[in-house]
Formats: C-alpha cells, sequence, structure tokens
C-alpha cells in the first residue's frame, strides 16, 4: 500500500468517482456523534483563518482507503472506498452546503468553484453516474443524488417536506444525508451570517471576503490521509486491520510521552524530575473520568485543555490537545526548558485541583462552588491565570463577587450562555495583557456589549428580577443558590449559625397547582389548561387565570425550605399553607412570611421588590 496526506478539496480535484462498494453498510452518520463533531473541526479552522492564524497547525479528518479498479477506455477512472465512506460522503454533502449558501448569499462565482469538487467534467460514458465524484451505496443513491444536484436549501426543502403521521407528536424524519445538509447547511449560515444575539466572527470584512478565506482554509488546512492499496493488497485484510478495537492513548498519555522523551535527553536524573512533577499526575484523582459536554474525559485531560487555552488565548478541543500542545511548544517558545515547562505545569496541576475540589476556607471556594452549580467550566481558563498572578484573599473577594455577578445578572435575565467560552478567552487574553487585577476584570466585562456578552444594568437586572419566569428558565441549583445567597442577608452577626444536612428544596409560595384553593383577585375561579383552550383572547377569567400563571414563575413567589412540603401540603390554601410552611423552615428568608395575612399578585410584587434591594446589593455592577 502507498500512504500520503492530501488536503481535503484534493481528494475531489481529480477527474475520478470514489464509488462504495454494496458490501459496505448504509449512511449511519448522525448529528451528536458525528456531524457536530465535524462542523467543529471545520469551524475552528475558519475561525482561525477569519483572525489570522495562518501558523495555525493542520487537522487532519481522517484515514481513507481506496482500492484501484480497472476501468474501460473512455470511462472516469474508478477507484473503490475500502474505508472512510461515511467521511466522504459527509464531506460531500457539506460541500453542497457550502455551494448553496454561497449561491444564496450572491457569491456565485463561489458556489460554481465548489461545483468543480462535487462533479466531474468532459467526456464520460455514462454522465448520469460518472459525474459524481462520490457514488454512494445502491440504497443511498437517491438521496445523495438530491442534495448533491438540487442546488438550492430550498429545492432540498422541497423535494423533502415535512411529514406527519395522524397524532404523531413529532414528524417523521428526514433521510440521513437529507439530515446532515439541513444540519450543515445551518451551521454555516449561522458561522457566516451570526445568530442574531451574537455578530459573525470578522465581521468588518464583507461576506463575499469571509466565505473565500474559508474555502482557501478548505484547500490548505484540513487534511486527510489516503492510503492507496496495490495490487496484491488484501482488501478486506486491511479493513479488518484499521477497524480493530485497540485501546487509544489519551491526549495526557502523548503529551506525557513527547514532554519526557525530549527531558530524556536534556536531563541527567530522569526520574528525579518525573518524581518532582509529575507523579502528582499518577494520583487516582487525576485518572477519574468526568463528563463535560457530549464526552467524558479523565481529569487529566480536562486540565491541559484548560491550561492550554489559558496561555495560548484559544479554544482547544480536548481532542487536539497534543498537537496544539506541541505546535504551540515549537513555535512560541514559552519556556527556556523542559525543567520550566514541568515546573508550570506541576504548578496550574495544583491550581486547577483547587479550581474543580476547592475546600472551604480557600479564598476561592465560594467562587468554584457558584461556578458548579452554574455549571460554567468556560471561566477556568481565566482562573488559572488569576491563580497564576497570585492574588491575595481581599482579592479574590473582589474578583469572585464580579463574575458572580456578571453571571447571575445574565442568568436572571436569560441571556445566553453559548459563548462563555470566547467570551472568558477574551478576558483572559486581556487580562493577561493589561494586568491581572479584579478592576482591570471589571473594566473589561463593563466594556463588553451586545446581547450574547453585555453585563446587564440595574435597569435590565430589575424588570427581569420581577417578571422573568425564573422557575423556568433557571434550574433547581441556580435558584437555591439566589435564595440561599438573599437568605444570608437577613442574618445579623447575633444570628445562629444554619448549616444545610442536605440541598434545599424550591417551595412555590402560591403553588403551581392553585386553582382550587386559591381564588383570582376578582374572586371567581381560575381556570384549567383544557377550559384556556376553549377560552377567547379577551376573557377576563383567561387574561387573569395566564397572567397569575406567569407570576407564580417570578423569584418574588420562590423560597427554600430545608424540608420539602409535600404536594398536599403545598397546595393549600394561604391561610393552612403558612403554619405548614413554619414548621418546616427556620430561616430568615421565610420569617416575614409569618405576619403576612394574604398571599396574592400584590404580595409576590411586594416580595420581589423586597428581594431585589438585596439582591442590587449582592451582585453589584
Amino acid at each position: 500500500m502507498e500512504v500520503h496526506k492530501s488536503s481535503l478539496l484534493a481528494v475531489f480535484d481529480a477527474k475520478q468517482r470514489l464509488e462504495v462498494p454494496l458490501f459496505q453498510r448504509q449512511y449511519v452518520w448522525n448529528e451528536e456523534r458525528h456531524w457536530q463533531p465535524l462542523w467543529e473541526d471545520i469551524g475552528r479552522k475558519f475561525t482561525e483563518a477569519l483572525e489570522g492564524r495562518k501558523d495555525a497547525p493542520h487537522h487532519f479528518l481522517g484515514a481513507m482507503v481506496l482500492d484501484q479498479k480497472q476501468t474501460p477506455t473512455g470511462h472516469v477512472v474508478l477507484r473503490q472506498v475500502i474505508d472512510g465512506q461515511q467521511r466522504l460522503t459527509t464531506l460531500q454533502i457539506f460541500l453542497a452546503a457550502y455551494r448553496d449558501f454561497c449561491k444564496q448569499n450572491d457569491c456565485e462565482a463561489l458556489a460554481a468553484e465548489c461545483d468543480k469538487f462535487l462533479f466531474n467534467t468532459g467526456m464520460m460514458a455514462d454522465p448520469t453516474i460518472d459525474k459524481f465524484k462520490v457514488w454512494p451505496t445502491q440504497l443511498d443513491r437517491g438521496q445523495f443524488v438530491d442534495v448533491i444536484s438540487a442546488g438550492s436549501h430550498e429545492e432540498v426543502l422541497k423535494r423533502y417536506p415535512l411529514r406527519r403521521r395522524p397524532y404523531a407528536r413529532k414528524p417523521d424524519p428526514r433521510p440521513r444525508m437529507v439530515e446532515a445538509y439541513l444540519f450543515l447547511f445551518d451551521q454555516v449560515q449561522e458561522f457566516f451570517l451570526g445568530d442574531g444575539d451574537e455578530p459573525p466572527i470578522a465581521a468588518e470584512f464583507t461576506l463575499a471576503d469571509r466565505v473565500d478565506e474559508c474555502f482557501q482554509t478548505l484547500r490548505n488546512s484540513l487534511m486527510v490521509v489516503i492510503i492507496d492499496l496495490q495490487k496484491d493488497d488484501d482488501p478486506q485484510v486491511i479493513f479488518e486491520t484499521l477497524n480493530a478495537r485497540g485501546e487509544p492513548l489519551l491526549p495526557a498519555d502523548l503529551l506525557r510521552n513527547y514532554i519526557f522523551l525530549r527531558a530524556s535527553r536534556d536531563l541527567p536524573d530522569i526520574e528525579t524530575i518525573y518524581n518532582k512533577y509529575w507523579s502528582g499526575f499518577d494520583d487516582e484523582f487525576w485518572r477519574e473520568e468526568v463528563k463535560q459536554g457530549r464526552l467524558t474525559r479523565p481529569r487529566s485531560d480536562l486540565f491541559m485543555q484548560h491550561f492550554l487555552a489559558s496561555r495560548q488565548g484559544q479554544d482547544i478541543p480536548i481532542k487536539h490537545l497534543y498537537v496544539e500542545y506541541r505546535h504551540w511548544l515549537e513555535s512560541a517558545k514559552p519556556f527556556p526548558n523542559v525543567t520550566t515547562e514541568l515546573e508550570t505545569l506541576a504548578r496550574q496541576r495544583d491550581h486547577f485541583r483547587r479550581i474543580i475540589a476547592p475546600a472551604e476556607g480557600d479564598p476561592i471556594f465560594e467562587l468554584c462552588s457558584f461556578l458548579e452549580s452554574y455549571d460554567i467550566r468556560t471561566a477556568y481558563p481565566l482562573l488559572l491565570a488569576l491563580l497564576d498572578a497570585g492574588l491575595d484573599n481581599a482579592q479574590w473577594n473582589e474578583v469572585s463577587a464580579i463574575l458572580e455577578s456578571y453571571l447571575v445578572r445574565r442568568a436572571v435575565c436569560n441571556l445566553t450562555t453559548k459563548n462563555y467560552n470566547r467570551i472568558f478567552l477574551s478576558v483572559t487574553k486581556a487580562l493577561q495583557r493589561d494586568g491581572l487585577s479584579p478592576a482591570q476584570l471589571r473594566a473589561t466585562l463593563l466594556g463588553q456589549a451586545g446581547d450574547s456578552t453585555v453585563w446587564p444594568d440595574d435597569a435590565t437586572f430589575r424588570e427581569s428580577w420581577l417578571h422573568q419566569r425564573v422557575y423556568n428558565t433557571l434550574n433547581s441549583a441556580r435558584l437555591v443558590h439566589l435564595l440561599r445567597r438573599l437568605n444570608q442577608t437577613y442574618m445579623s452577626s447575633k444570628s445562629e449559625a444554619f448549616a444545610f444536612t442536605s440541598p434545599p428544596t424550591i417551595e412555590h409560595i402560591m403553588p403551581q397547582s392553585w386553582q382550587e384553593n386559591w381564588a383570582l383577585p376578582d374572586k371567581s375561579n381560575g381556570m384549567t389548561l383544557a377550559e384556556l383552550l376553549e377560552a377567547t383572547d379577551n376573557d377576563p377569567r383567561a387574561i387573569a387565570t395566564r397572567k397569575r400563571d406567569a407570576t407564580i414563575q417570578t423569584m418574588g413567589n420562590l423560597t427554600i425550605l430545608s424540608t420539602g412540603l409535600n404536594a398536599a401540603q403545598s397546595n393549600l390554601a394561604w391561610a393552612k399553607k403558612r403554619p405548614e410552611m413554619m414548621k418546616h423552615s427556620l430561616l430568615p428568608i421565610n420569617q416575614s412570611l409569618l405576619e403576612t395575612s394574604e398571599w396574592d399578585e400584590k404580595s409576590i410584587a411586594h416580595r420581589g421588590l423586597e428581594l431585589f434591594d438585596r439582591a442590587a446589593q449582592i451582585w453589584k455592577r
């Protein structure tokens, strides 16, 4: 066999047909396991290109095994795809989606260029088949031809409209290749046009310039490995060998080997160096796997990911750690020698352990516990940079107050979290340039604008606090954090210390099932869901019922109990529920409820304002 690397587009440049044998399985890739990771790889290289990172390492999309077949004179050269057919097919679908996006946005020249990598031209014995660069298995050919040949997103939707069977909750799924096309088209469109809240990357340049720059990335930066079989190679043996289920090396394993191979060349007593700087990674703690996004990874890999992101200011996917670390080390030369490199890794490893397993009494304990309850780990590179700066306890208190205010206000206002990785990497780079201090952190966060990055002001925070259905938008852990912090404001220096032996529960003071025991303000009964569906838009009871359904999900109607009420107690009328609540709660935040004779919309609004005044002091801007 012959093995060589090739750019993605070079695979499709030659006049040839890559045919998937009939005995191969159908197209089986799906969004979560395949299309999304593939797009993340492509989108990342696009981002690097638009940000001017010309020295970034090439990314390999995988290997493909091809077997040359005898081709009659006059026919397009035929090669059978022994391995890699799912990837080849998906890349063709991606090129079709890219072409159709370009065509839809008046980039006709580039759309025509894309066609050169989808279709063969010139003389062909059977143009209906030979014109396609890739030819899938028989059962997949119809949908493949439709996706590649339709010529527009609109036409694909026209050929494959959503259909719903009688009484079915969801539409029938479209064929997989059609779903792949629609997914990839949406990703390309969002990348180049933005999503409404967030402008696209490099928006200062024209769309035509941006799509052309990214197309050059497909030419030059996305690579594949081609394995060409020779006459005497057995395709089945090769296929079975490549698909054997060996245990792959983890990124941390590859990095350790790379670091200590260099260390063994430069340092005389490698075992002493290993014990001093690296043996800490042998602790079982670092081998324990934890979930991050779609994947489960050992903590050692997560540390290396966040460490490298902190140092480079770039979002580094775990599967690219080894390549990115090696490229960074060889191009940026961040350490004078391997000993300094190991000292830095050991120091930051200990910092990272403080972050993900904080000990009470540590000045970063409250902040790290908050980030965990809010499931925000994209701030870890920033914390690693701040820990390396050696902030004192008072400075950490300021950092904690700033970050918690920024994130709590955004959460209450139901602002997006999807760009937090980019935000915190940008903040990290800014602080490393301008100074790693609380004042600089505050100034950097205040300087951001737009819904995806803004630090909401008091007026915006107040409006959402009083009217946002926070019970529907924040999970239990986040609401518990808010209410616990509010509870602390009711305590004085003379108050008895109180510790929860188990997580408290969220309680709606006016229950979600209120219709039976809680009359509307005009003393009429509220409507059930079935009645609301039948009611007219201007029905007074329907309007009052919908208003109450929204009001009971706001902060003014929520509290915490150390022991939750059962459903029967929770739904009692206020006169009966109030004493039951007091049996279950010693918390100061609930004591004022003892004196409230009625609980209605006015009471909820009044308590919401009272809690907001406290919230504005806790989470200052």
